[in-house]
């Protein structure tokens, strides 16, 4: 008699232990439109593809722009090209006889603005302006730039590290539906024997099972299909976040390269969270976006500070007028024509704004500014301790669960078999090999859970310590499910 009354109650236990899931796996009935990726593949195509990192590459390419243009500043600040096009009015009352070197002396002489006079008239001017001594305003714009830069650089690292362990934690979500679901058809397959082996006893008149025993199992099979629903939807979920994150067309079909949920192999650091501690102080793009903020902002109080001294600089311009037909134009260094001729300009400048009241406000506004920044350095420091702490100690919680959980799984299973050793022998209870089939599967479930919120804190320690992009980017964030493809 091998299967009697101990399979049905296996059968009730399957039910209770199905809060794990459903539907048949999708190994080996992959289409061929299903991309297999692997936790550091899939990273690394998020990071590639990523909207909101590229937003930040371009704030970044902005801020080098920027910078490019205050270096270009250094030389020539001022360098431009100017013309303009109008109508020049001819000569009236001109003397006959009368040379062109004495013509504008002639208080008689007048212009025509009548229609018939007019003439086309032109005029260009090149102008060029090279400071000299700016007294730290040229420079210190150049040094804020320049950091600007490095604060962008710092926050597309801190928008990288949050898609990054998005990413890792929706690749384990994946992977654990796909466990639960492993899990699931297990306790279908055992439903079916045990309604089978319910009925046949019932067919034979085997006293030991009686209707009872078959509408409960009815009524967890309807449970069961229930939680199938559940998990189907929960893995279609899973599926569709990380197509939606790896920006893939709909009809392709997003697989962990592995169908195995296993713990990350990571070793916790000897030195504990002093040395995660000083490695997100080291790593963490946050510190150093306010690093680079305060020199940005110190910089800008010595530009503000400049206002006090005087901008000496070099200045030459050239222009040229030309009418046509032309009007006289006198070879003389005192009388001349606007309307025609060369001119030409050069000297040193001198601007000094004598408004010291603002150029005060303006000092003091950088200055607040500034400590703005400090006062962000600080929180962010605090804000970077403060996580990684509490990634480490979640993460210690998650290693004792999964290592706890591993032992309940063989603790469950050497007492499952105990006590079907005991049923078969005759001497077995019934009521405690129900007990065991009930732990042996939720103890399975438990831990297949347990390793996914382990290998997610061990992500999010990596992104706590500002160090998850760089392992991605080395080839060193260790992968134990990236094992067949």
């Amino acid at each position: 008699m091998a299967f009697r009354r101990p399979l049905f109650l296996l059968l009730f236990c399957c039910g209770m232990a199905g809060g794990v899931s459903a539907q048949p796996t999708s190994v080996g009935t992959a289409s061929p439109d299903t991309m297999h990726l692997s936790l550091t593949e899939a990273i690394e195509k998020a990071l590639s593809v990523s909207p909101e990192v590229d937003q930040r590459r371009a704030q970044r390419r902005f801020a080098s722009a920027r910078s490019d243009q205050a270096r270009a500043s250094r030389f020539l600040t001022d360098l431009s090209f100017s013309a303009a096009s109008s109508f020049a009015p001819g000569l009236d009352n001109v003397p006959a006889g009368t040379p062109d070197d004495e013509l504008y002396l002639n208080p008689g002489v007048t212009n025509d603005w009548s229609i018939g006079a007019l003439r086309p008239f032109g005029r260009a001017e090149v102008v060029a302006q090279q400071p000299l001594f700016t007294f730290g305003e040229l420079s210190g714009n150049i040094e804020a730039a320049e950091h600007g830069v490095a604060v962008e650089e710092a926050r597309v690292e801190q928008k990288a590290l949050e898609v990054a362990a998005r990413t890792g934690e929706i690749y384990y979500n994946l992977l654990l539906t796909q466990a639960l679901d492993r899990l699931a058809n297990r306790t279908g397959d055992v439903i079916d024997r045990a309604k089978k082996e319910i009925n046949r006893l019932l067919e034979e008149g085997d006293e030991s099972v009686d209707q009872a025993d078959l509408f409960q199992t009815r009524l967890t099979e309807e449970e069961y299909k229930r939680r199938l629903v559940q998990i189907d939807q929960n893995m279609k979920t899973a599926r569709s976040a990380l197509r939606r994150q790896l920006f893939v067309p709909d009809r392709t079909t997003v697989a962990a390269s592995s169908d195995e949920l296993q713990p990350l192999d990571f070793s916790v650091h000897p030195d504990s969270l002093a040395y995660y501690i000083e490695l997100g102080m080291q790593n963490r793009p946050e510190v150093d976006q306010a690093a680079a903020g305060i020199e940005a902002r110190e910089a800008l109080v010595d530009v503000a500070r400049s206002d006090y001294f005087p901008k000496i600089a070099f200045q030459a311009s050239l222009s040229q007028s030309v009418t046509l037909p032309p009007r006289p134009n006198p070879d003389n260094a005192f009388v001349g024509d606007s309307f025609m001729g060369t001119g030409t300009r050069t000297g040193l400048g001198v601007e000094l704004n004598l408004n010291f009241g603002q150029t005060q406000a303006r000092v003091e506004q950088a200055q607040a500014e500034l400590n703005e920044v400090k006062h962000q350095q600080t929180a962010a420091q605090q804000l970077v301790r403060f996580e990684v702490e509490e990634a480490y100690r979640n993460l210690l919680v998650a290693k004792a669960a999964v290592e706890s959980r591993d032992r309940a799984t063989t603790i469950s299973g050497e007492w499952l078999r105990t006590e079907q050793i005991d049923f078969d022998l005759g001497f077995g209870d019934t009521e405690n090999l129900v007990k065991a089939v009930r732990a042996s599967l939720e103890a399975e479930a438990r831990y297949v859970e347990a390793v996914k919120q382990y290998n997610v804190a061990v992500l999010k320690l990596l992104r706590a310590t500002g160090t998850l992009t760089d392992r991605v980017k080395r080839g060193t964030l260790v992968d134990s499910t990236a094992t067949t493809e």
